[in-house]
């Protein structure tokens, strides 16, 4: 069993916290350097427009989660190089305007939002919106993206530690599938269990981090 670590803070529960003091995942939580205050003006244009469209406002690992007709449509996120908004079931999005990038090089499909300025967020607004509803209408109707051949499968000791690490567990779901499959791959290619938990132990805080195995 890999020893339980406790985060610096625990990850927010309240919406409101979010935007004023971060998502509660990291040691910059409530502090200038968190990458929300930053984004602020940016992550409040965005908030606006899923709350304009009245999908329901949640939190999710720490992060603005917008639902509809039971299901996850989008998820905010900030970083100090941008801030994005992101689709769950991705793969169903024609994305007409060439908006939606990968997560990153492991990300199967573009499921992404990037910006880079506080502004871009008032320029793509009728986009953005556009794509909202087409992931709405999806959820209404009930619309399930195909049923991917490639499957994360999770080594056994990875499993035990999500079952016993509920932060870790809310980090590593929250991850795309493409960086979960990152871990998968990673854990997979060791022979021994034990080097498989001292992997896992390393990996925790980039997990929470909510980095892919090869990213830094």
């Amino acid at each position: 069993m890999v020893p339980k670590v406790e985060p610096i803070v625990p990850m927010i529960t309240d919406i409101e916290d979010y935007f004023a003091k971060g998502c509660g995942r990291c040691a910059r939580f409530a502090t200038a350097e968190c990458a929300t205050g930053a984004w602020a003006p940016g992550l409040a244009a965005l908030r606006r427009i899923c709350r304009d469209m009245e999908l329901v406002e949640t939190v999710k690992w720490g992060h603005p989660c917008y639902r509809h007709a039971g299901r996850n449509i989008a998820i905010i996120g900030a970083f100090r190089g941008d801030f994005r908004l992101s689709f769950f079931n991705e793969a169903l999005l024609k994305d007409p305007e060439g908006v939606l990038e990968r997560q990153g090089p492991n990300s199967r499909y573009p499921d992404t939002i990037r910006f880079v300025r506080n502004a871009q967020v008032a320029e793509m607004d009728g986009v953005i919106r556009s794509y909202l509803q087409e992931a709405m209408g999806y959820a209404e109707q009930g619309v399930k993206p195909p049923k991917d051949s490639a499957e994360v499968v999770l080594p056994d000791e990875l499993i035990d530690a999500l079952d016993n690490d509920p932060d870790l567990a809310a980090a590593f779901h929250a991850l795309t599938p493409g960086r979960q499959r990152s871990y998968a791959i990673n854990l997979s290619s060791a022979k021994k269990p034990e080097t498989r938990r001292a992997r896992i132990a390393k990996f925790r805080d980039k997990i929470l981090a909510g980095k892919g195995a090869l990213e830094r």
